[in-house]
């Protein structure tokens, strides 16, 4: 059985701690690999602006191109309409029978688990991995696996909020992906 770690996000745009968060969890469990999932629309930011997922697809391949051991799947932005976790394990524990999967969420996600699309069943498909993350705690009834991470106070909101301001996100985020959003103009970017 191979053992694939999933990274499911909006990723708009991937930064430096998702990298690192998918690095530390490759290397603490042993993985084979890490699957990074762009998600079309996630359940909880329906009523948000996200970046068109050609553009996130493009700088997640951009971020991870370096590593050997890190993949993107798009069965998520092949689907229509809301992303939910379940469906998304179900369709790939169909697709790949020899696979094992830990699905990677930070402790805001953790908090969040009881009100997750068809949790129990989802429980029985898929290992939890937590990771700390600054203000949230890893605290649940749910079966996870905690990983420590070194912490890196970044998010992908924080990145759009300095490109807006006209800050620099240099070691924010890979460079290509910084030239990417430079080039594309994405968030503000001049």
């Amino acid at each position: 059985m191979k053992k694939i770690g999933i990274f499911g996000g909006t990723f708009d745009p991937p930064h430096n701690g998702h990298l690192l968060i998918a690095n530390e969890v490759l290397t603490c469990l042993n993985l084979s690999e890490i699957w990074f999932i762009p998600n079309r629309v996630p359940p909880h930011k329906q009523n948000k602006k996200v970046t068109n997922s050609s553009d996130r697809l493009k700088m997640v391949e951009l971020a991870i191109r370096d590593h050997p051991r890190f993949k993107i799947e798009t069965i998520e932005l092949e689907r229509e309409g809301p992303s939910y976790t379940y469906e998304t394990i179900c369709q790939l524990k169909h697709i790949y029978k020899n696979c094992e999967f830990y699905f990677i969420i930070g402790a805001d996600m953790v908090e969040y688990l009881p009100n997750w699309y068809k949790i129990d069943e989802l429980m029985q498909l898929v290992t939890f991995v937590g990771v700390k993350r600054p203000g949230f705690s890893l605290k649940t009834s749910y079966p996870i696996i905690e990983v420590e991470v070194p912490e890196f106070g970044v998010s992908s909101s924080l990145i759009r909020k300095r490109i807006q301001t006209g800050k620099s996100i240099k070691y924010l985020v890979p460079e290509n992906v910084k030239l990417y959003i430079e080039e594309r103009k994405l968030y503000g970017a001049t």
